[in-house]
């Protein structure tokens, strides 16, 4: 028998967005509206009832080794049900790629282009227009309780942006990182609450935090409705603070020298033309204890899979649960001689990893067809029986892919990936030789982004189609192409090669992704 809504400790603020059947209660006429309640699970189908479980990392790659100190991870959600082995950003860079996970869009229709305020980046246009249509809000809105812990935006809790006092619709329970990532020494705005943490490892670790609010929540929730956590530790991002235990772990490893590790980019738009090449050393020592220091953090993580994987078993409820792993976009470490960063349209920087154990997926599967971050939204949307027509999304479920027996579904043959470069208009003061329109000069002046660096790339894996076509919105107009079936590390710009027609079909394909929206981006995945 029904029992109500058992309330959750610390209580929401007014700040909080809570609805679904809680708000029925309050609302009076209790045996009606949860008859309502009953009738709208059924009409939506059996996965109402299925919970979620949303981790999302930051600045984690796929191909150069980021998976590997996670072994529980893999053992517990890939081994457990599907690894992707295709899976993309859809904009390489933390803000706007969390804002098209969010809302399921493309950034040229939720307008994030940046990390910054003037880029949108948690600014009033994205509060009014995006974080209104973002999937938490139709969860709530069907009975799910909500919870977030981590990072949200980059530039989240900026006082221009609304403060810590803002709380975005739909979640019940709010635990957000104030600012971009950080281990110690941080803020969070608990409920639209400031809460200041210090560098004590117990109580303060980031990481550690997140796993440990997310168990007091699924302790208090109500057990008669289902429940979304979507938890965003800070790792592997800098400033790569590992747990103490983990300080002293991977002492003699060093990023991978393979591929396109210290290669000349010869033929690429000039921002890669411009690192000293081959690598100075000071530059060579720098990536190698980043790349060591990233996988320190990244242990932390696999703690926190491990005790959320364990306490949904102890609750009974992780074979009604899906658990989804990925980042925010992908990372590297001396590829083209870039020490570290992201911001590029190349693999390492655009794959990401991507494992989901759940409800009719089977052990141990592998997903070939490639899948997008603007997926998650339509994907958890259809998990939680929510038709997916009605966020407006640009992507599309991938539950058919790996769950087959519960739906019929298709890949898509080409998709979208897009950049909106940034640059300082006074130039960095560290490097002053360099001048304006610059950014994330580090190390010796090697500038990871600029204005120019504004591009948009059409991506086949279809088949044996399997190539990039990138433009840039440069005085310029510089284009770069690349075969990746025969050129798995882009080494080689074939523009200057490739048929004329192959050309203008990929021009053509990009013109329609880049001015396409909802149904009809989803049109073009098909």
């Amino acid at each position: 028998m029904w029992s109500g809504c058992k309330s959750l400790s610390p209580p929401p603020t007014p700040h909080a967005q809570i609805s679904g059947f809680c708000d029925f209660k309050r609302k009076g006429d209790e045996d009606k509206s949860f008859q309502n309640f009953l009738r709208r699970s059924r009409v939506l189908g059996a996965g109402l009832t299925s919970n979620v479980l949303l981790i999302v990392t930051d600045d984690q790659d796929q191909i150069l080794g980021g998976m590997t100190p996670m072994k529980k991870t893999k053992s517990l959600i890939g081994d457990a049900g599907a690894t992707f082995i295709n899976s993309f950003t859809v904009t390489p860079l933390c803000c706007p790629s969390r804002c098209s996970i969010l809302t399921g869009r493309y950034p040229h229709n939720h307008l994030v282009r940046n990390n910054s305020l003037s880029g949108n980046c948690s600014s009033a246009a994205w509060q009014s227009r995006g974080e209104s249509e973002a999937f938490p809000v139709f969860l709530s809105k069907s009975g799910y309780q909500t919870f977030f812990a981590g990072k949200y935006l980059n530039q989240y809790g900026d006082k221009k942006a609304g403060g810590v006092g803002h709380v975005p619709p739909g979640w019940d329970q709010w635990h957000a990182l104030v600012g971009n990532s950080r281990y110690y020494n941080y803020t969070l705005s608990r409920n639209g609450v400031e809460e200041k943490h210090g560098d004590n490892y117990t109580e303060d670790y980031l990481t550690d935090l997140i796993a440990n609010r997310s168990l007091q929540f699924l302790d208090n929730r109500s057990p008669q409705r289902p429940f979304f956590l979507m938890l965003a530790p800070p790792a592997p991002h800098s400033p790569w603070t590992a747990a103490p235990q983990y300080r002293r772990h991977f002492a003699d490893v060093k990023a991978p020298r393979d591929g396109s590790f210290d290669k000349a980019a010869k033929d690429k738009h000039w921002l890669l033309r411009q690192p000293v090449n081959p690598m100075p050393n000071s530059s060579l020592d720098f990536l190698d204890d980043a790349y060591r220091k990233r996988w320190q953090t990244l242990l932390s993580v696999d703690d926190l899979v491990e005790t959320l994987v364990r306490k949904l078993e102890e609750l009974k409820e992780l074979n009604n649960t899906y658990v989804l792993f990925t980042s925010d976009n992908g990372y590297h470490t001396g590829q083209f001689s870039l020490p570290i960063d992201k911001r590029q349209l190349y693999e390492f920087d655009i794959r990401t990893p991507l494992l989901v154990r759940g409800p009719g997926v089977k052990a141990n599967t592998t997903v070939k067809a490639p899948v997008l971050n603007i997926d998650l939204a339509p994907t958890i949307l259809d998990i939680a029986g929510i038709n997916v027509s009605a966020a407006n999304a640009d992507g599309q479920s991938f539950l058919p892919l790996m769950a087959p027996a519960l739906r019929n579904g298709s890949a898509r043959p080409y998709f979208l990936v897009e950049h909106t470069g940034e640059g300082l208009s006074s130039g960095d003061p560290s490097c002053p030789k360099k001048g304006p329109g610059l950014a994330e000069c580090f190390p010796d002046c090697v500038c990871e982004d600029s204005l120019n660096n504004t591009y948009a790339c059409v991506r086949t894996l279809d088949g044996h189609d399997n190539m990039q076509y990138c433009e840039f919105a440069d005085n310029e107009s510089f284009v770069e192409v690349y075969n990746l079936g025969s050129d798995p590390h882009q080494l080689e710009n074939i523009v200057k090669k490739v048929d004329p027609a192959v050309l203008q079909t990929m021009n053509q394909r990009l013109i329609k992704l880049q001015s396409c929206q909802g149904a009809g981006c989803r049109a073009l995945s098909t």
